[in-house]
């Protein structure tokens, strides 16, 4: 007797998820082909110019990927449209940086913004501990003209002159950013790198760029599908339905790629291409096929059912 399983339309297995792009490691939860890592982030990244350039994709544009950390879950990112030290009084023009508020990404709060030649008469631009002194009820309103950013900008030294000035704000909404970039010439932002050294906040030093915060989703089936001494598989979903899929070298499974059951379904016989029975529907599986082979005996009558598929397997 021979149970056919229909095999998923996954088309990613372990072999087939990039592990990087450029010198930058991608694993759980990002993956940069369809169908590797969390679907939280399907779509989110993209790896082009022959695998070298990575992209994180917003509301706003296409971003290039500087790093992501993986134990401190956040990407650096940059933006090309930001100000950088080689303008200097040249402003160009630029568009505020934007991340949908549904996704899982967040810009930490570990970033600050410095916004350059803002109109006074629309912007308050003040030193900001003698102006929260004066209206403590104002305070978070105020650019920070005294910004220590401002008096010793990252790389650049006294790169912007006289006639140029600064203030350092943090919007709380992208349109409190696009407010802001409506009455000022442009903006940058840094981020507070750390260095590793251990002695919190004086291991920092500032950074250009943009610092996204991601959720890190950790569930059991991913953490036994990643385990080595069952089969070291990589964690992915199916593309149609988005469900959590243990990616193999021999296919794709819904437990992990040692999964003994699995094992033994093949010995009787179970078609695997790419398995998508866990034990409990193996066993519903094998019961449902000697219900329907001995239907068909007392029958004498080619059965046209009893073929587990997608919709009717219970996971």
């Amino acid at each position: 007797m021979t149970i056919l399983l229909q095999s998923s339309t996954t088309l990613s297995q372990s072999n087939l998820c990039r592990s990087s792009c450029g010198n930058i490691p991608i694993s759980y939860p990002f993956g940069i082909d369809d169908g590797c890592g969390s679907p939280y982030y399907r779509h989110m990244l993209i790896c082009s110019d022959n695998n070298t350039k990575l992209e994180l994709r917003t509301p706003s544009g296409k971003y290039p990927v500087k790093s992501i950390s993986y134990s401190d879950p956040h990407l650096l990112v940059s933006d090309p449209f930001m100000w950088n030290c080689q303008d200097r009084d040249n402003f160009r023009p630029t568009r505020s940086f934007s991340i949908d508020s549904s996704t899982h990404f967040t810009v930490s709060l570990q970033n600050d913004y410095l916004f350059f030649n803002c109109n006074a008469e629309k912007v308050i631009v003040e030193p900001k501990p003698l102006f929260c002194e004066r209206f403590p009820d104002r305070c978070d309103s105020s650019c920070d003209s005294s910004s220590y950013l401002c008096r010793h900008l990252p790389e650049c030294g006294s790169a912007l002159g006289s006639r140029v000035s600064c203030c350092s704000y943090y919007p709380k909404a992208t349109q409190s950013l696009r407010l802001m970039l409506q009455n000022c010439a442009t903006y940058t932002s840094v981020y507070w790198r750390s260095t590793g050294a251990g002695n919190a906040p004086y291991d920092q030093f500032p950074e250009y760029g943009i610092r996204v915060d991601y959720e890190f989703p950790v569930t059991m089936k991913c953490l036994l599908c990643q385990e080595t001494t069952k089969g070291g598989g990589i964690c992915g979903f199916d593309t149609r339905t988005q469900k959590f899929s243990c990616l193999c070298k021999q296919g794709n499974v819904t437990t992990y790629c040692k999964d003994p059951n699995l094992v033994k379904h093949k010995r009787v016989g179970a078609v695997a291409g790419t398995v998508t029975a866990v034990s409990a529907a193996g066993a519903i599986g094998v019961a449902g096929g000697v219900f329907w082979y001995l239907r068909k005996v007392k029958a004498k009558a080619p059965v046209t059912c009893g073929v587990q598929s997608n919709e009717n397997r219970i996971f």
